[in-house]
């Protein structure tokens, strides 16, 4: 099983960005599809991006436009951009692996690990 590690949180102002990073711990990480996470305080935990082993993506409306997911299979490492962060993107942010379903349903396929902390102010 691919283990995943957040890394990049931290305290930006409105309009601010920050990159996240998320590493695994092995090389075939790379066929994997990975997504990204964030549960802000009192809410659900709810998924933000996902990328396929192709590199295709997909986004949630709330971050269309705004955040960018990307990988690089050499360091199986995956990343999430974000750019014109909004107090309401305040969140923990996770990283998982992501089994899509025939329907087209996305579901969480590993294990949690810490999450990293956005907090935007206003």
């Amino acid at each position: 099983q691919v283990q995943l590690g957040e890394s990049g949180g931290g305290l930006v102002q409105a309009g601010g960005s920050l990159r996240l990073s998320c590493a695994a711990s092995v090389s075939t990480f790379s066929i994997n599809t990975i997504g990204w996470y964030r549960q802000a305080p009192g809410k659900q935990r709810e998924l933000v991006a996902i990328i396929r082993s192709s590199g295709s993506t997909n986004y949630a409306d709330s971050v269309t436009g705004r955040f960018t997911i990307s990988r690089d299979n050499r360091k199986a490492t995956v990343y999430l951009q974000m750019n014109s962060l909004k107090p309401e993107d305040t969140a923990v942010y996770y990283c998982n692996t992501v089994l899509i379903t025939r329907d087209g349903s996305y579901y969480p396929a590993g294990s949690w690990g810490q999450g990293t902390q956005v907090t935007v102010s206003s």
